[in-house]
């Protein structure tokens, strides 16, 4: 009989235990403090505002040059100078290698030379065929050889010419694995040279997003090696085909690099800004309290407390979207919230509406 009673206290202290537990794990967070009559507490408040909340699109793409070439000579020779610092800036038409030209330079005397004696064979052969002296078929000979050693001298001034390696567009030299003295032939890559102001940006974005995207939206760009920093650019290409596997359109970006920042290659994270919502409600992080699975802020009303359920959209830095159970022109705790409980009395120190603040484009979901 002792046994039995035992075993039924136990019982009954096992069970006042749970109810106990139980009723305070379900009590919303934030909810304890004083018991009513304990005086007001002090917190710090916010008003509620709408504001506009810009929509964005976010995904990755490689950074490439605006424009970029591989220096290659036209014609064969040996390097007898090189006139550029590796990795450093030039402008456009600048001189980067010059070729020995000197046997180039003999031919266009030669050509010279042979073209200056057909001219006086022509004009000799003008003269005898207006007096009848000639044929018709001597004068078209004189004439075809005139005409091919001018073909020959322009030849050999255009080869000439080739000897000055210039840069095609202002840019940026890159390394290169030849030195002067060396023998290069036609189409041997000597270096290259990329334009990286401004840089492109190359992305994809999913066909249903078509119709969002259009020339001139601004894109948003960081990268790994700045964190923190923003790049703005704006889209200035769409391809005009749907990339039948992946369902996604190629878009091209286009910004500004006139510190040299930003590098062919690097992978890069863009957001596409899409439109805006006039009359979101933005609120101050610390003002959600959370309690279990829900989210809850405290609104201030007559000196009291009350904690109302939310539901948030998207987050900010520091701010996230309330979607419902707010309104415009409430009162929210921001701080001195594990003072509170519902229905607390509570007195703010100097409300203030929630800042307009820049707003950072939220991410589209």
């Amino acid at each position: 009989m002792r046994r039995y009673w035992l075993v039924l206290v136990i019982v009954i202290v096992v069970l006042a235990a749970g109810l106990s537990w139980w009723h305070f794990a379900n009590r919303p967070s934030g909810s304890k403090g004083p018991p009513p009559g304990m005086g007001s507490v002090q917190v710090e408040t916010v008003v509620v505002r709408a504001e506009a909340l810009p929509s964005e699109f976010e995904t990755v793409g490689s950074l490439r040059a605006d424009e970029a070439v591989m220096i290659r000579p036209e014609v064969v020779g040996m390097i007898r100078q090189i006139h550029f610092t590796e990795g450093a800036p030039v402008a456009a038409h600048r001189l980067l290698f010059s070729l020995d030209a000197d046997l180039i330079r003999a031919e266009l005397a030669e050509a010279n030379a042979n073209l200056e004696n057909s001219r006086r064979g022509y004009r000799r052969a003008s003269e005898l065929a207006t007096k009848h002296l000639i044929s018709t078929a001597d004068l078209d000979a004189s004439r075809a050889t005139l005409n091919v050693d001018q073909a020959r001298a322009v030849s050999a001034e255009t080869k000439l010419r080739k000897t000055e390696i210039r840069a095609p567009f202002a840019g940026v030299v890159g390394l290169r694995d030849i030195s002067a003295g060396d023998y290069v032939n036609v189409g041997q890559v000597l270096v290259d040279l990329v334009r990286l102001d401004p840089i492109v940006l190359d992305l994809r974005v999913p066909e249903v997003m078509l119709s969002s995207i259009a020339l001139g939206q601004s894109v948003k760009v960081g990268v790994d090696s700045y964190p923190g920093a923003t790049f703005v650019g704006s889209v200035v290409a769409i391809a005009p085909t749907v990339d039948a596997a992946a369902r996604s359109v190629a878009i091209r970006a286009r910004l500004p690099n006139a510190d040299g920042k930003l590098r062919p290659g690097m992978s890069a994270r863009a957001r596409i800004e899409l439109g805006s919502r006039a009359e979101a409600v933005l609120i101050p992080e610390q003002a959600v309290w959370p309690s279990g699975e829900q989210k809850m802020v405290y609104v201030l009303k007559d000196g009291v407390a009350h904690l109302l359920p939310v539901r948030l959209g998207v987050r900010l830095p520091g701010r996230v979207e309330v979607l419902s159970g707010l309104q415009v022109g409430d009162e929210i705790v921001t701080s001195g919230q594990p003072k509170l409980y519902d229905g607390a009395k509570a007195t703010a120190i100097g409300a203030t509406a929630t800042a307009p603040a820049p707003v950072e484009t939220a991410k589209q979901r």
